[in-house]
């Protein structure tokens, strides 16, 4: 695991010793990313640099440096991420001829690309960003891991175009000019994270997942005729897909998974042991986060299996014993025999870490659970370097209550008129919180799971799909955070990834379970959870491996129809009926708690002084970003317990958090 960046600038023949500044200080500041070793390469005829900063994985020797050179010399690539498979790759490659002097999966990757070119990227597993120089062709190709489990920022800065695991080594370039983008802070205000392709700087962009931009050195790189999206046929220059989820949802479709509830089970066992296998690889110390629940019990079960000794599993415990679930990760570990470690961790852990969080997270972010990430990366960090972690079961295996009662709500509703729907909605978007209950109990009536979940988030979700003229809507409100007009001054949220996708394809599905997971593996996955874990993992520099999201069991997740999805009524069968197998389900089986810290009660107590500095009307109309009426009303509701306004507070304090450090 590791940080890369890098730059081209737009007048060549510049020498090494021009170009060198620029190059160190852009990799110096992705410093946590990789402790262990820093290298840069500059080739000046084409006024292009490569910086990379390394946390030693596998091959611990100076053989596992970058940049480094395929054995032609043809290709210098820098690379952040791992090939859990490149053993097989390298088997072949010898068969073909080829020798290694190392036992990197880099050096692997770059006789890949000798023997079959970019189309060798197909033939990895893993998580990976990376930058391929191809000095014979001379253009630079930017790739992204499918799922986009690591990052990849690139854009145009003053005389030049640069690029990174991160923005921060971005923003070290000498020709840093961007300025933050309004549409992208009302798309930041609109989920709590900012949508690919977009950033918070206009002019630089995510690559999105499975995806390859091509740009040629020989000439110079301009932004006119560039689109950020793939394929679009009104850009000359553009990413290009070589994997893409969607795909697999019209295949599976098409051709859905026709065997029973135990064959599913048995091909997810084989699909997800091989995965679980090649990911405990490690040259370092290896483990395993345990919260005790179906997901991250599983990935644990078969790292057991796979090992003659006990597993190292991590669980932070919290001394407010409401969101303590550490005695369920204990008893799951205690019958796996797992060698356990219970952190706990004190309120005040969890207050103090709260200011680190903008160093951490570049670009606005506000998935509240990036506090209790961050203490169980840092934790965890004390005594391994390498983490398995049961990320993204939920997005996968329609874990999610929206997945089973959304549809059901909608069916409900829609028979009314749209009018009619629209006048009901607004006092259940906008109840106060003494009534919420009351309400949520009432329409428990119908949809039993609104009783027993937040009867605020539950009333207000109600009225957000009643609003909604489809389900296609009503999902995207649902996953929304703001409620009315976002804040945001001059800005209206950017066009999303799925937007686009959807715009252009219209063949992907429109209605149902399958609409509904293909959207969020297309953003939330990407851009909250794999950001949150990647960003709260790489800040203490541990890695952090996602078995659940090795592509072969995403793609055959989208073959699952929804009765095999919803065995029995709960969401995520397959995985429930594949763990019961190594865990008894009266261990299991609970209702689901999440990853969460009492935040909402915080916020009128310990992080009030916190938040009223932050939230000052005047310094946010000084900032002009911001309209700080709605964010006030909201902050006096808030800590008069008139209504919990967590969510989108949460959101408001990042944001200006982040610009306090940042700006």
């Amino acid at each position: 695991m590791c940080g890369i960046t890098g730059f081209i600038n737009s007048h060549a023949d510049q020498t090494a010793d021009a170009l060198r500044p620029a190059i160190l200080a852009m990799t110096e500041a992705l410093a946590h990313r990789g402790p262990d070793d820093a290298g840069y390469w500059i080739d000046p005829a084409q006024a292009i640099a490569l910086g990379h900063r390394r946390l030693a994985i596998l091959d611990l020797s100076p053989e596992g440096h970058q940049p480094m050179h395929s054995a032609s010399g043809r290709f210098v690539m820098v690379y952040n991420g791992e090939i859990f498979n490149y053993r097989t790759i390298r088997d072949e490659l010898i068969q073909r001829g080829y020798s290694f002097r190392g036992g990197s999966d880099t050096e692997v990757m770059l006789a890949a690309f000798e023997e079959w070119g970019v189309m060798a990227v197909p033939r990895f597993i893993g998580m990976f960003a990376l930058a391929l120089v191809d000095r014979q062709s001379q253009v630079v190709h930017l790739i992204r891991d499918r799922l986009g489990i690591k990052p990849l920022y690139y854009g145009w800065v003053e005389g030049g175009f640069v690029f990174g695991s991160e923005i921060k080594p971005l923003r070290r370039h000498p020709g840093w000019n961007a300025a933050i983008s309004r549409d992208a802070l009302a798309s930041y205000f609109q989920y709590n994270y900012i949508s690919a392709p977009h950033s918070i700087y206009q002019g630089i962009y995510k690559l999105p997942p499975g995806c390859v931009l091509t740009l040629p050195l020989t000439e110079k790189l301009h932004r006119e005729g560039f689109s950020p999206y793939p394929h679009d046929p009104q850009a000359p220059c553009c990413p290009t897909a070589y994997w893409s989820v969607q795909d697999f949802f019209l295949h599976g479709a098409n051709r859905p998974f026709a065997g029973n509830p135990e064959e599913a089970a048995d091909e997810l066992e084989a699909l997800l042991a091989d995965a679980v296998s090649l990911r405990m690889l490690s040259d370092r110390p290896i483990g395993a986060f345990l919260s005790g629940g179906i997901d991250s019990s599983l990935i644990v079960a078969l790292m057991q299996r796979a090992s003659s000794q006990p597993v190292r599993t991590f669980t932070i415990g919290f001394e407010e014993g409401y969101y303590n679930e550490a005695q369920y990760a204990q008893e799951v570990a205690s019958h796996l025999g797992t060698d356990h470690t219970t952190m706990m961790v004190t309120p005040q852990d969890a207050l103090d870490s709260i200011p680190l969080l903008p160093q951490f997270y570049d670009e606005p972010f506000a998935d509240s659970s990036q506090v209790p990430s961050y203490l169980l990366c840092k934790e965890t960090r004390q005594f391994v370097t390498v983490a398995l972690s049961g990320d993204g079961g939920d997005e996968i295996f329609a874990g999610y209550n929206r997945y089973r009662f959304l549809p059901k709500i909608w069916q409900t509703v829609r028979w009314m008129p749209y009018s009619a729907r629209r006048a009901l909605s607004w006092p259940l978007m906008n109840m106060p919180r003494a009534q919420c209950e009351a309400a949520a109990q009432w329409l428990g009536r119908w949809v039993p799971p609104l009783r027993s979940r937040n009867a605020s988030d539950s009333v207000t979700q109600t009225g957000q799909v009643m609003a909604a003229a489809d389900l296609y809507q009503a999902h995207d409100w649902i996953n929304a955070t703001w409620q009315g007009p976002l804040p945001v001054r001059g800005g209206t949220p950017a066009s999303t990834l799925v937007s686009y996708l959807y715009q252009r394809q219209g063949n992907l599905p429109k209605e149902g379970l399958r609409m509904m997971l293909l959207k969020d593996q297309l953003q939330c996955l990407p851009e909250d959870m794999l950001t949150k874990v990647d960003r709260a993992s790489m800040g203490v520099s541990l890695e952090v491996r996602v078995p659940l999201i090795d592509h072969r069991v995403v793609e055959f997740a989208a073959t699952l129809p929804p009765a095999l999805l919803f065995e029995g009524g709960n969401g995520k069968a397959p995985l429930r009926r594949l763990v019961h197998r190594y865990v008894p389900a009266s261990i299991l089986d609970r209702p689901k708690q999440g990853f969460q810290l009492p935040v909402a009660r915080w916020l009128s107590t310990s992080l009030r002084d916190w938040g009223e500095t932050l939230l000052d009307a005047g310094t946010i109309q000084a900032q002009g970003y911001l309209d700080p009426k709605p964010i006030r009303r909201q902050w006096e509701e808030h800590i008069q317990g008139k209504r919990d306004w967590t969510k989108t507070l949460w959101a408001a304090l990042m944001f200006q958090a982040w610009l306090e450090k940042n700006e």
